[in-house]
């Protein structure tokens, strides 16, 4: 277990270089670069110079990169043009609110497609089972951004039990204080993971029943809902493991939509506001941000997955 996770590791380091590598040079050929962004349109030629060669936007980009990544080991991400603080300060602030919003979206959907997932494998096949099949379909095909527009509109304004705005405290206690303003942000971004969660333990369920083990214990007198319990859900659970440590950059990404639609002060809205005004200190201190949450979301669901599953131990990276 100690090589298996060192070489995963190694190789979440090199992806992790890789992608802000990427970032780095496509944010730097986006024309007008950020001092178009941040001085604006009636910025004039002397005035972009000047704030190029101020930020060193003037050096060739390898060096650039070299100057950013020697600033981004030490934990330096620089300062945002706009807000006049840390990178790092604004990402400190702004991340817990958000692992608040995707855990408690991933704990709304581990609560209600567990049970589904179960419910439809046990009834596969019937009237049941295609309709939440179908319901699942449409939570998963239905865009973010229109799936909450429509709870806006049915939940905040038609039967006005929710709040249309998300908590705007400064802490997290004022967030999770206001559960009317988080009902909505929660519900939105959780109704895609439900869809995915469901059907992934369905298909699960689906095959752990009809393993030699469950026809043994079946044939023994033990009745299905202890099959359920004892023998066919554990051994299902592992692709939900394995599914929410995939999911969580999408759900990262679902964040930005999320939070932007019901201003929702986390990491999504600060990316949000940062493309707008092409600050690309803070563009990049988000981007790294996810691509750690990726690399380590994934690496978590591995050694989960092997805890649960000593089947896979076996497999070697």
């Amino acid at each position: 277990m100690t090589r298996y996770v060192g070489v995963r590791l190694l190789q979440a380091i090199v992806v992790i270089f890789i992608v802000v590598l990427i970032v780095f040079f496509l944010l730097h050929r986006i024309p007008g670069g950020p001092a178009r962004g941040i001085l604006g349109q009636q910025a004039t030629q002397q005035q972009i110079d000047d704030f190029n060669h101020a930020q060193g936007f003037d050096l060739p980009l390898p060096v650039q990169f070299g100057r950013y990544l020697g600033q981004m080991v030490t934990g330096d991400f620089g300062d945002s043009y706009v807000e006049n603080q840390r990178v790092g300060d604004l990402v400190a602030d702004r991340l817990p609110k958000t692992l608040v919003l995707t855990g408690l979206a991933t704990l709304l959907a581990l609560l209600v497609a567990v049970p589904l997932g179960v419910f439809q494998a046990v009834r596969r096949g019937r009237a049941s089972d295609h309709v939440l099949s179908m319901v699942n379909f449409v939570l998963y095909s239905t865009p973010v951004f229109f799936l909450g527009f429509v709870l806006i509109i049915v939940f905040a304004q038609r039967i006005p039990l929710f709040s249309a705005q998300a908590p705007q405290g400064g802490t997290l206690v004022e967030i999770l204080s206001d559960p009317r303003g988080l009902a909505l942000p929660v519900i939105t971004a959780a109704a895609g993971m439900i869809a995915v969660f469901s059907r992934y333990l369905r298909s699960s369920v689906i095959d752990n029943l009809h393993e030699d083990f469950v026809r043994t214990a079946r044939a023994k007198g033990a009745s299905e809902p202890y099959l359920l319990r004892k023998h066919v859900l554990r051994n299902s659970l592992t692709a939900i493991v394995s599914m929410i440590g995939y999911y969580i950059p999408v759900a990262f990404g679902g964040a930005l939509v999320v939070e932007q639609m019901f201003n929702y002060p986390g990491m999504g809205l600060l990316f949000w506001n940062a493309a707008q005004r092409s600050d690309f200190p803070v563009l990049l201190g988000v981007v790294f941000v996810i691509a750690v949450a990726t690399v380590l979301g994934s690496l978590l669901a591995d050694i989960a997955q092997r805890l649960i599953d000593p089947r896979t131990r076996k497999v070697t990276p």
